[in-house]
């Protein structure tokens, strides 16, 4: 099967500090790939690599290679803004624009990319709500703010949000860690559900969610990536005594 993402050799600093320290790997599509590790081991740092959000931090750089469907995202001529806008991003505490309503926040990027056209906007709001598992609870309601919805909600919305523009990957950074648990729950549970449609890379600290909805877990540890597999082989059989000294409490 043909890799929809592959990092080769992946650097990454801010300023003298070197967060990243050449990681390879490669994402298949529809994997969900969960970034394990100590807090300060590079995860969040890794997938803000792969839509290129880290060199927006003063003094970062990043060396090595991110081919996603086959092109160098740090290619010359490659826009960063395009990665951006293609690449999803659903970060630890919901942020929906406070200004915009529910069906705003989930349309705004197609109205950046020049989409105007209302029934193509309503057809990819319902859509998209309907993948975030949250049309339901929302349709009679989508002119209120996005801030009106409670945290998980809101969480769900920055979901869709992400999903509207159609990426290739979704890429989430803890995106449950800051919800009570019955929202945890049904995050969980909608991430088994948009593998179907999206390939997702999750940073998470909780290793029974990590060992729940991924099909792929990778180990960071001081910037380097200690251990690679299938998740079920990570948790069970790790390779890497260091592998199993995390998982099973003994340091992190």
């Amino acid at each position: 099967m043909t890799n929809l993402v592959e990092v080769n050799n992946l650097k990454a600093w801010i300023g003298e500090q070197q967060i990243l320290k050449g990681i390879s790997l490669s994402v298949q599509h529809n994997d969900v790939l969960a970034i394990i590790g100590p807090s300060g081991c590079g995860k969040s740092t890794f997938i803000r690599c792969l839509n290129r959000l880290h060199e927006e931090i003063i003094g970062a750089r990043v060396e090595g290679e991110v081919k996603i469907l086959n092109e160098n995202i740090y290619g010359s001529t490659v826009d960063p803004v395009r990665v951006r806008r293609q690449i999803g991003m659903v970060f630890q505490k919901p942020n929906p624009f406070p200004s915009l309503s529910i069906y705003d926040n989930v349309a705004i990027g197609l109205k950046l990319a020049g989409i105007r056209r209302k029934s193509a906007l309503d057809e990819v709001v319902e859509r998209s709500l309907k993948q975030a598992a949250l049309w339901d609870e929302v349709k009679d309601k989508l002119r209120m703010p996005g801030t009106s919805l409670s945290g998980g909600q809101q969480q769900r919305l920055c979901i869709a949000r992400a999903l509207a523009v159609n990426p290739p990957i979704l890429l989430m950074d803890e995106p449950t860690s800051a919800l009570d648990p019955i929202s945890k729950a049904k995050i969980e549970t909608l991430l088994q559900d948009l593998k179907r449609y999206v390939t997702i890379i999750m940073v998470t600290h909780n290793m029974q969610q990590a060992s729940r909805v991924s099909s792929k877990t990778a180990f960071f540890l001081l910037g380097e990536l200690i251990e690679f597999g299938p998740t079920e082989q990570i948790f069970t059989q790790p390779k890497a005594k260091l592998t199993e000294d995390y998982i099973t409490g003994r340091f992190g």
